[in-house]
């Protein structure tokens, strides 16, 4: 297996894997902006050739990562990243439940964003 890169493409609201020079797994979030700036995990997807990798377990610590270098929260919708988090207690911090909920009632004002 070649290198994996994982790089955040804001703009586009994804977490990206790459390898060989091609996306292998991805995390697709937003940034909610209200109670506070949090960080909302809503898909993690791995291609299916290179799943059992790590990638995904990758992605998720390299995105609460990101949020701690810009001091903000993970409000995780993603039940890969719920479950990681629960795993990873000492990388991920329970998420706040007000942030929970600012993120859900986000998605379901925004239904054709994921």
């Amino acid at each position: 297996m070649s290198a994996t890169e994982i790089r955040d493409d804001r703009a586009a609201g994804r977490l990206e894997a790459v390898a060989g020079g091609e996306v292998v797994g991805r995390i697709e979030y937003f940034v909610l902006d209200d109670p506070r700036p949090a960080l909302v995990p809503v898909h993690t997807v791995v291609e299916s050739a290179h799943e059992g990798e790590g990638i995904a377990g990758s992605l998720a610590r390299e995105l609460y990562a990101v949020a701690a270098r810009e001091g903000v929260p993970v409000a995780p919708l993603c039940p890969y990243v719920v479950t990681w988090a629960e795993r990873h207690p000492d990388e991920a911090p329970a998420a706040d439940p007000e942030l929970l909920r600012a993120a859900k009632q986000w998605l379901a004002a925004h239904p054709g964003r994921f």
